[in-house]
């Protein structure tokens, strides 16, 4: 398995980001998508690639972001009108098969439940983006608070380290003066 990167960002690397973004966004995809496609890319998290570009990537590229999502809602209505003349060249090719009113019934029903289905599934599908997303940004977080948190663990180690060499120091000091120096016993058994 390959290393994580830690270093720098390049210019390079923040127009990749900033190119698989703003692709997502216009296919449809999600911005979690584009991140873990990146990271892959780049030898780097999906988390790094998200808070780089919240951080500072995503504020360069506000005109082209909006541009993507004008793309995207293009693209819905163009399928939805594809979808829907779809069925309507079906209802017009039961109606010239001398179908029965039931059966054109039947199957208008029928597309009616699929069509609620699919609203429902694309409601839940935008929850669930949206509930990753949240988790995304508090991975991206924690992440960030853990690094804080490792820091400030470090510099408590290192001050911790520091005051035992200073305790260590002052016991030797306590312990070498209360010692009696070896030419005061020797004067004192002379003088007895």
């Amino acid at each position: 398995m390959t290393g994580v990167r830690q270093d720098a960002w390049t210019k390079e690397e923040d127009e990749l980001l900033a190119n698989v973004v703003l692709q997502y966004i216009r296919e449809g995809g999600t911005q979690l998508e584009a991140f873990a496609e990146v990271g892959r890319r780049l030898s780097r998290t999906a988390a790094a690639c998200g808070f780089r570009w919240n951080s500072c990537v995503r504020k360069q590229y506000k005109e082209e972001i909006e541009q993507a999502k004008q793309e995207r809602k293009m693209r819905k209505k163009e399928t939805a009108s594809t979808k829907e003349s779809e069925g309507q060249a079906k209802v017009e090719a039961a109606v010239k098969s001398h179908l029965s009113w039931a059966e054109v019934l039947a199957f208008l029903q029928a597309e009616e439940q699929k069509a609620r289905d699919a609203r429902r599934t694309a409601d839940e599908n935008r929850a669930l983006k949206n509930d990753m997303e949240q988790l995304q940004q508090m991975v991206t977080k924690l992440q960030m608070e853990k690094e804080a948190l490792q820091k400030q663990l470090a510099a408590i180690q290192e001050e911790y380290n520091t005051l035992l060499a200073i305790m260590e120091r002052a016991r030797k000091m306590v312990t070498d003066s209360g010692k009696p120096a070896p030419n005061a016993a020797a004067e004192g058994a002379g003088e007895g």
